[in-house]
C-alpha cells in the first residue's frame, strides 16, 4: 500500500498522511460495497501480498495514468 499511498501523494500534492488517509477511506469504501468474496481481498490487493501482488502493481500504474 506504500507504493500507491506514495504515487497518491506525488500526483495530487498533498502529503503522505493525507494520502493514507485518502487509500484508506477508498479501501474502506470498497469493502464495503464489494462482494464479500471480493471486499475481503482488499487489504492483501492494496498490499501487493500474496496472489494479487501483481493487481495492485496494475492498479498503480493505470492511477498514474488518470493524473498525467
Amino acid at each position: 500500500m506504500d507504493s500507491i499511498v506514495k504515487l497518491v501523494a506525488e500526483k495530487t500534492g498533498i502529503s503522505e498522511s493525507q494520502a493514507k488517509v485518502a487509500v484508506d477511506t477508498v479501501a474502506g469504501y470498497l469493502k464495503t460495497k464489494l462482494p464479500a468474496g471480493v471486499g475481503s481481498q482488499v487489504d492483501s490487493f492494496l498490499g501487493g501480498s500474496g496472489s494479487t501482488g501483481g493487481l495492485a502493481d496494475g492498479l498503480k500504474d493505470g492511477l498514474g495514468g488518470l493524473f498525467k
